[in-house]
Parts: structure tokens; sequence; C-alpha cells
């Protein structure tokens, strides 16, 4: 059955502001399945399933895996790259979020698709791969290293493209993915990204070496992330993001 997914693309917001809205609505999510467990299917709380784009100013997030060291900056250089840093709930190490930068944050009922989170992360990243197919440029996976990668097969140019960091509480997941497109890559050499010493980073610019249209990255994304997850996008109602007030909000 292709389910409904409330799209928004909030722009560019605040990191804990967005984590904070995140945390809101996988716990609606979860509050309402616990509820449903003393429900007959007739009298059920419908699934509801959401998906934010969004960039966010320039931010260094650490993993529940990742090391502290990792981030190589004190706090007067990030104070003067205008930089913030969180520790947050998300598996994986630590990495980059800035303008020209895609993240996705997919907060899905995995009950209503199906419940693997390693199948789930590879549906993510065959989403970025096939978004970069369509402007020409070869992607993949290295075993063992979750992510979207070029030049797989060399391990001294392999450099990633995407990175992808989710949490899942009930089977309702969180966080997601950053896809590299017009990047400032430079904010990259003042942490170890991913933990993962020796790779690079990229971006689409630096590889198509002009800059990228980024609304059109987020139709081709979305596009794709609906082909392979099977769901249709639903017209969100005023209310479904009750917690956040941003005049720049739009939907598809």
């Amino acid at each position: 059955m292709k389910q409904q997914v409330y799209f928004h693309d909030l722009d560019s917001i605040d990191y804990k502001e967005c984590w904070d809205l995140q945390e809101r609505l996988l716990t609606s999510i979860v509050d309402d399945k616990m509820l449903n467990r003393d429900k007959e299917p007739a009298h059920q709380i419908p699934s509801r399933h959401y998906l934010l784009f969004c960039e966010h100013p320039h931010v260094f997030t650490l993993g529940k895996s990742g090391s502290a060291n990792h981030l190589l900056a004190d706090e007067n250089i990030l104070k003067a790259k205008q930089a913030t840093f969180y520790k947050i709930n998300r598996g994986g190490d630590i990495t980059y979020h800035g303008p020209g930068q895609l993240v996705g944050y997919p907060i899905f009922d995995l009950d209503f698709f199906f419940n693997d989170i390693h199948k789930y992360l590879r549906f993510l990243e065959e989403a970025i791969i096939l978004t970069c197919a369509d402007y020409g440029v070869t992607t993949g996976r290295i075993p063992g290293l979750t992510g979207v990668w070029l030049d797989i097969e060399d391990p001294i140019r392999a450099r990633k493209i995407c990175a992808f960091g989710v949490r899942c509480s009930r089977w309702v997941t969180m966080h997601g993915f950053a896809f590299n497109v017009n990047s400032d890559l430079s904010y990259f050499n003042m942490i170890v990204p991913c933990g993962i010493t020796d790779k690079g980073v990229t971006s689409l610019q630096k590889e198509l070496g002009r800059e990228i249209d980024i609304e059109e990255v987020k139709a081709k994304v979305l596009l794709h992330m609906q082909e392979l997850f099977n769901f249709s996008i639903q017209t969100p109602p005023n209310h479904t993001l009750p917690w956040i007030e941003n005049d720049s909000i739009k939907s598809a």
C-alpha cells in the first residue's frame, strides 16, 4: 500500500530548532502508536509520516558512537567561523552541516514500510546515488562505510558526497542525510569527517565545476525517494507543524 508523507521544505533553519521539531514529530507518532495498541483497528489513529528538507547555518554534530577528538577546532575557532557544535542522539560520528548542503530528515514509521533499518539506509543512499547519476556523476557504496562515495574502487581517491546518520525509536526514524551540493568544503578541515581519517569529501559543485541549482536537486531527491519508498506527497494542513513558526516553510 502506498503511504502518504507530509513534505516540508524548511529552507534555512537553525540546527537545534530543527532537531527539536524532529523530536516532537517522532514523539507524537510514537505516542499515537502506543495508544493504538488498546484500540480496535477501526478506531486507531491513522499513521503519519514526515519528510523535512532544509539547510543549516554552519554546525558540527557528533553522534552517539563518535569521538569528541574528531572535532579539530576549539571554541575560539568555532566562533570565528560562525559555527556551532552539538552532541546529538543519532548513530555515527562527527559531520558538518552548512549552507549549500541539502539535509533530509525522514520521520517515517517503518512499520508501514519495512522493519529493516539497514534496508532503510540503503534506500536513502540509493536516492542520492540516483540523483548524482542524473547529473552524470557516478557514485556508489564502500562496504562497511555508510554513505555515498565517488571512486569507490580507489582507496586513495575515494571521497564522500553524502553522509548518513539516523535514530530509530519503536521503528520511527529521525535524522537522515547530508548531501553536499554547493557546500563550502573547507569546513570539513575542522573535523575528521565521520571519524574516517583516510577518505576525503566532495560536492556536486566541485565534481561538475559549477554551482548547482539546489531546488532542482531537491526535486530529484524527492522523486527518487518517492519511487524507492513507494509514497506520495500529501499536502500538509496548517496544523501539521504546530511547533515552528517560519514564514518560509514551503510544502510540495
